[in-house]
């Protein structure tokens, strides 16, 4: 009898990655459907105001134009009234910006036009032939000008215990009082989306009461129910294709005004419309980092335990919608402090919305914090290693709850013998190489190990393959991969046996790709579905042998495709002869949390340590090494996992050294629109990142034993770097990006 080859854990490769590199793999632009029209947003030129004229005869009457759709005389839908009783309140998340429906500017290059041709150069060309006249009125854009209008968000004044509302254990601002204290300010600049695949959607009206998209989206079924509510439509009557991603790390959480734009446009001229912004309109469109102000105090006993901290921060949102983050969450767990406050306020610019970036407030909270650590460190003269482990916690201080599971001890040993800590010193500067300054610097990151509620729809099919659904996306971590692998794993079949389809709101139910928490929810929906697959083989191996009837559940073998008995070698029967038998089988299950997770505390943890090389004379940084390591629970797929980590860890680099998108304040719009402008890291910025995984099954999060990867990958990462420099050259910047004009 063979034993089932384990499948969870294997290094496997990427079930689309051939469709990827062949150029099969369909995006959202690239659907083509007959009678297809072109459409291209013209947006507004300054940033507050009102239309006071908009002129499209000249576009209408372009060669091949076939509608100019502005609030004139675009379409009055259902989901357009009015939200909220006061308009000078910024509205909630979900309450996207309604395009084509008022004369009011909120934002520089808010669009205020559509125009759809029959190809793409026409519409392009028309768009420019759109002339409009404003009421301008003075706009404001700069945060460190508008933090003393910040405000608590609406959510934390309705509920004193949301996650942005204030927070306090023990004596208020108690560093105050501390005999060894630091104050320090540190800022985030806003930085941009900018994956491969720029946002786009094909919006098609198959029927007048049905909709299909195909859509650039983390969430086939958030985008459904936002298109069906703002069009007054039966959900099911909302179709969204997403099946292939190229990248999104948040942006692709939001319904944009583009999204609305095209589904508008095709209605109009009754035809398929494709709209693709450019990538000067990533910048101002669909979301970013919110630019954010930080201020933390923290006391210490001479001996390096820590007595108290506060953590303010000031992050920024548009006018018309309010976006809020955890920003102050990790401040709150990571480390025992007796005495803590936290803050968070929001000042609302015109310029359209942020959205969660890559590791969301965590990512922005985590560079104070561990930048604050390290500082502390260094007026204690300890060791910052030292230091962490002085004030680890045993227990979640925020709530009182045991951890799920941590083993962050783990990665700090781990991550400091693959670095090389030993080599460091602790007066800065004391490192070097000829004109190069060398330092190492560390930060630690923590997201929580969410899971939902998902559906998984598994079929065995009578040539012995097993087809798994679900409507989740997959924006480049591989979850169809790691789908696969537990499917495999739990029937005791190949990955070969295995297809999963995903990216389709017709599929079975799943949350949007987001927080880390998708193989913590997908992949019980989908362990769950093949095991109520096997006992239905259990029952049809029953009723036709009568050594199965009578056998224990647990004497049941599933391997290689067979079902056999333990004791019996007679009894073997294959999954295909029994699937032609009954004609196939399928089943559909709904996997949710248990409410025995709510006793326990549940997050992920990493440490990335990182070498820098600092040019006396030049100020370049190069990172020279950066090793990260995780607490994550079971490891699906060492690889695709890996993969993770390393993109995190580039994009940890290009917060630390090279990402800021920068507006000019006269108007209100950006001066960096291009990749040229906006750095991001290229492989010259980045060395070949080691990663660690503890891989220790987390025995409350779900039955699979994993928590999440994809935030602490990027948590904690831009801290250690900017760590690193300062013990490289005792400059001590707390304001990203590093670049050399900072440190010569």
């Amino acid at each position: 009898m063979n034993t089932p080859q384990k499948q969870i854990g294997a290094p496997m490769n990427r079930v689309d990655g051939r469709q990827k590199v062949t150029g099969a793999a369909k995006y959202s632009a690239e659907y083509q459907l007959p009678n297809m029209a072109y459409a291209v947003l013209v947006g507004s030129t300054i940033a507050k105001g009102r239309l006071s004229s908009i002129d499209t005869k000249a576009a209408e009457r372009a060669p091949g134009v076939l509608a100019v759709i502005t609030h004139q005389n675009g379409p009055k839908l259902p989901g357009h009234k009015p939200v909220g009783k006061d308009p000078s309140q910024p509205q909630t998340v979900g309450s996207a910006l309604r395009v084509f429906t008022d004369d009011k500017i909120r934002f520089n290059d808010q669009p205020i036009a559509v125009v759809v041709a029959d190809s793409w150069e026409r519409a392009r060309y028309a768009a420019r032939l759109v002339k409009a006249q404003y009421a301008q009125e003075a706009h404001q854009t700069n945060l460190e000008a508008n933090k003393p209008n910040a405000f608590l968000p609406t959510q934390a004044k309705k509920n004193p215990k949301s996650p942005v509302a204030d927070y306090q254990r023990g004596q208020v601002d108690a560093y105050k009082t501390g005999a060894l204290k630091l104050e320090a300010e540190y800022v985030i600049p806003t930085e941009v989306h900018h994956p491969i695949e720029m946002q786009s959607i094909t919006a098609h009206w198959e029927a007048p009461d049905r909709l299909t998209l195909y859509d650039k989206t983390q969430g086939t079924m958030a985008t459904r129910r936002d298109f069906a509510r703002e069009w007054g439509l039966p959900e099911e009557n909302v179709k969204v294709i997403a099946t292939y991603v190229g990248g999104a790390f948040g942006n692709g959480l939001h319904s944009w005004p583009h999204e609305s734009a095209a589904i508008v446009a095709a209605k109009v001229v009754n035809r398929p419309v494709k709209l693709m912004l450019t990538r000067e309109q990533m910048f101002t469109m669909v979301g970013y980092r919110p630019h954010t102000w930080q201020k933390i105090g923290m006391s210490a006993t001479p001996d390096g335990k820590i007595t108290a901290i506060t953590h303010e921060a000031i992050g920024q949102t548009s006018t018309y919608e309010e976006f809020t983050e955890a920003t102050l969450g990790q401040t709150r767990m990571m480390y025992q402090a007796p005495n803590m406050t936290t803050r968070y306020r929001l000042a609302a610019l015109d310029i359209g919305s942020p959205i969660w970036m890559r590791g969301p407030g965590e990512a922005t909270g985590a560079f104070a914090l561990e930048s604050a650590m390290d500082e502390m460190a260094y007026l204690l003269n300890i060791d910052p290693l030292e230091f962490r482990l002085r004030n680890y916690t045993d227990k979640d201080p925020e709530n009182g709850k045991p951890w799920s599971s941590k083993f962050l001890k783990e990665c700090y040993q781990a991550g400091a013998e693959r670095i090389g800590w030993n080599k460091r010193q602790l007066k800065p500067g004391s490192v070097r190489e000829g004109d190069w300054l060398i330092g190492y610097g560390m930060g630690v990151g923590t997201f929580g190990a969410h899971r939902g509620t998902s559906k998984a729809t598994a079929k065995l099919l009578p040539d012995g393959t097993v087809l798994l659904q679900s409507a989740v996306t997959d924006i480049g971590p591989g979850t169809g991969t790691a789908m696969t692998q537990i499917a495999a794993d739990t029937l005791g079949v190949t990955p070969a046996k295995v297809r999963f389809e995903w990216g389709n709101s017709d599929f079975a139910r799943a949350p949007t790709q987001g927080g880390s928490a998708i193989v913590n929810t997908v992949g019980p929906a989908v362990q769950e579905a093949c095991l109520a697959l096997k006992d239905k083989l259990r029952e049809l191996a029953a009723a036709g042998n009568g050594a199965f009837a009578a056998a224990r559940k647990e004497d049941v073998t599933f391997a290689d495709g067979y079902l056999t008995l333990a004791g019996n070698a007679t009894a073997r029967v294959t999954y295909t002869d029994l699937v032609k038998q009954a004609g196939g089988q399928a089943v559909t299950v709904e996997s949710k949390p248990s409410d025995k997770g709510r006793e326990y505390s549940m997050y992920s943890f990493s440490v990335h340590f990182a070498q820098v090389r600092v040019h006396q004379l030049t100020g370049e940084v190069r990172v020279s090494k950066l090793v990260s390591c995780a607490d994550a629970g079971t490891i699906i797929n060492e690889k695709t996992a890996g993969n993770q980590m390393k993109g995190g860890a580039v994009g940890g680099i290009g917060m630390a050294l090279t990402e800021a998108a920068v507006i000019d304040d006269r108007f209100g719009r950006y001066v960096t629109k291009d990749l040229a402008e906006y750095h991001v890291p290229v492989h010259a910025d980045a060395p070949a990142v080691e990663v660690y995984f503890v891989n220790q099954p987390d025995p409350h999060v779900n039955a699979l034993g994993t928590k999440g990867i994809g935030e602490i990958a990027t948590i904690g990462v831009a801290p250690a770097i900017a760590n690193a420099i300062f013990n490289a050259t005792g400059k001590r910047i707390r304001e990203l990006p590093i670049t050399p004009d900072k440190l010569i």
